[in-house]
């Protein structure tokens, strides 16, 4: 069995878990590049058996999955993928499965995005290196409202942090309703209000048809000049054209992002060009604790496929289906 381990972008998957787990002569491969070419990927992936992707790093649309005649399991770190077609798979006789994680990174990240860029601490950092001593002038978050763009768990505890900070909580997303909000300690208001009112604007709903775009000029443009909008989630969450046009006219004052249409950012891209952004290359789940449970969970997921038991299975029906392209 060949196993492939894709977008292991700081060389770290294979001391991270002990692939000598896995059954007796199985080799597993190691990329440390991301490939965007769909050319490219398919000849590097053409004979492996399993291929583990990290998150949303490397799609796998239909029309490559069609041209990985070898593949039989495909495994994503996490339990969703928006990036993985999995009708595709199931219809090609290909199992996809997931893993746990670890730790709350993303929520941790997002605080550590709004600190940063409300006290202009990456910016300071490198100007006092420079020999400029003290040149911004920061805000306070005591008595600021932050606005949450969704109340699930990271939200949720994106909101228990602001009430350590006391700052005023004001939430909404299409389903939320006051009754949840309260539980977070959160005011449910309308969406306008929500873009309106808000001194940090923080996006935490899961990307869908539903979600895709759903920040887009018009909610720009409600927003304060002197707020912020902070994205961990998805880029295809924020229309990434009106944010660039929101940030050139300082529509508003700033943006710390975690994520983006395309990953890697590609260079030159205006994000990167502007002073009034905090760019992180999609790190809120990459921390120590997480990669080990990750890591982990493929290797269980390879060995319980490889013994006929597969667990953590996102699409369960393809295992009867004549199509399936089975264990061995």
């Amino acid at each position: 069995m060949k196993v492939a381990v894709l977008d292991d972008y700081q060389g770290v998957a294979e001391s991270l878990a002990d692939w000598s787990q896995l059954p007796p002569g199985t080799e597993v491969s190691f990329f440390s590049d991301h490939l965007t070419s769909e050319d490219a990927l398919a000849e590097r992936l053409a004979g492996f058996d399993v291929v583990m992707g990290m998150r949303e790093r490397t799609p796998f649309p239909r029309s490559l999955l069609e041209r990985l005649p070898n593949l039989r399991l495909l495994v994503t770190t996490g339990r969703r993928n928006a990036s993985f077609d999995i009708e595709a798979a199931s219809g090609l006789g290909i199992a996809v499965c997931g893993t746990n994680g670890a730790g709350e990174g993303p929520t941790e990240l997002t605080w550590g995005l709004i600190l940063g860029i409300v006290r202009h601490i990456p910016l300071e950092d490198r100007l006092s290196r420079e020999g400029k001593w003290g040149t911004t002038v920061g805000i306070g978050l005591k008595g600021k409202t932050i606005g949450l763009l969704g109340l699930g768990h990271i939200g949720s505890l994106v909101a228990r942090v602001a009430n350590a900070f006391e700052m005023n909580i004001i939430a909404w997303s299409q389903n939320l309703t006051a009754e949840r909000a309260r539980e977070c300690g959160a005011t449910l208001v309308d969406k306008d209000t929500l873009f309106r009112d808000s001194d940090i604007l923080s996006v935490h709903v899961v990307l869908s048809q539903r979600t895709r775009g759903l920040v887009g000029a018009q909610e720009l443009g409600l927003m304060k000049p002197t707020a912020y909008l902070v994205n961990i989630s998805r880029g295809p969450i924020v229309d990434e054209d009106a944010l660039v046009d929101a940030l050139q006219r300082r529509v508003i004052a700033g943006a710390a992002l975690d994520t983006f249409d395309v990953e890697p950012l590609p260079e030159g891209h205006p994000l990167l060009q502007l002073d009034n952004t905090l760019i992180c290359p999609h790190l809120g789940y990459v921390t120590d604790d997480s990669y080990r449970a990750m890591y982990a969970g493929v290797i269980e997921d390879i060995r319980a496929f490889a013994s006929g038991e597969p667990v953590r299975v996102i699409n369960e029906e393809v295992l009867a289906a004549p199509q399936f392209r089975g264990y061995q």
